[in-house]
């Protein structure tokens, strides 16, 4: 059955003192019209801010829950803890910085229950500095050609899916960017609708260069993660075999000038350089190895 009984909408925040009780308003006139049932689970990953007196009449609702994290732990850890306490059949993530339009859940509700189990956001017009632009636009290049990603704006922060994906699809650290990809590497029938992005009227935007670099280091580890998860020894096997090609061939030529051109080794700094690689290329090929069979146990005790 397609229909979603219950939603349960994730919004993560840190410092939004004036965007919450817009956000909380505008959010729970959307959901009455669609006539589901829902709950608002806001989580406070350590805000610093005096925001609870603006949103207390809010949070003594039946439908409504606040969560507070000891410390700011990262969006990843606040929707992972926000799930634990979800009891909603889909789930709606979305930010709290006023960017997403509650106007569009209806959306993702009709694209959900016309059979799709993980629906993306689509920001059509983009309303974010340069950074995150940049960022973006790096991100759908290499996902796209690297890992076939069929999403055109993965790091859209607003997006439905059912909660039964959770059961295949693992939610931790920061790889929230990249759970659309995962349900789809999963055989979960995904897609995409276009949401407005207005631009942050309030408070201060929390990327920046370094969440730029973080992003980065994520899309190698996406496609480490989803490449070659179950077969290491691919990844490893080719950079070993590379390292170890090039040591090779380096010391064959060092030989070479040895035996028929009487160059001396010492004066060859390029002979440690060699050595160097070719342990280096068994090194990683042996990890390659060793991954495998954890991969090979791993899969035979589920058998």
């Amino acid at each position: 059955m397609n229909t979603i009984q219950k939603i349960s909408v994730m919004i993560p925040f840190h410092d939004e003192k004036d965007n919450l009780p817009i956000l909380i308003d505008g959010l729970q006139k959307e959901l009455l019209q669609t006539g589901k049932k829902y709950e608002i689970l806001l989580i406070d990953d350590g805000s610093l801010d005096t925001y609870l007196p603006s949103i207390q009449h809010f949070v003594n609702s039946d439908t409504i829950q606040l969560i507070k994290l000891n410390r700011q732990m990262g969006k990843g850890k606040a929707l992972a803890e926000g799930i634990i306490h979800a009891s909603g059949d889909a789930i709606l993530f979305m930010d709290a910085d006023l960017q997403d339009d509650p106007a569009d859940i209806s959306s993702f509700i009709k694209k959900i229950e016309s059979g799709y189990d993980f629906v993306n956001g689509h920001r059509y017009t983009r309303k974010d500095n340069s950074i995150i632009k940049l960022y973006s636009l790096t991100a759908r290049w290499f996902l796209h050609n690297y890992l076939h990603s069929p999403f055109t704006d993965i790091n859209c922060g607003f997006k439905m899916f059912r909660k039964q994906i959770l059961e295949d699809v693992a939610l931790y650290g920061n790889n929230f960017r990249f759970l659309p990809l995962a349900a789809f590497y999963e055989g979960y029938r995904v897609g995409e609708v276009h949401v407005e992005n207005k631009p942050r009227i309030h408070g201060k935007s929390k990327y920046g260069i370094d969440k730029l670099f973080v992003g980065l280091i994520d899309m190698l580890s996406a496609y480490f993660l989803y490449k070659f998860a179950e077969k290491p020894l691919h990844f490893f096997g080719g950079v070993g075999a590379i390292l170890f090609g090039i040591g090779g061939l380096a010391l064959a030529w060092v030989t070479y000038e040895r035996i028929f051109m009487g160059v001396l080794l010492y004066r060859r700094p390029a002979l440690l350089y060699a050595i160097f690689l070719v342990i280096l290329g068994i090194q990683i090929i042996m990890t390659g190895i060793i991954g495998e069979l954890i991969v090979y146990l791993h899969n035979k005790k589920k058998i």
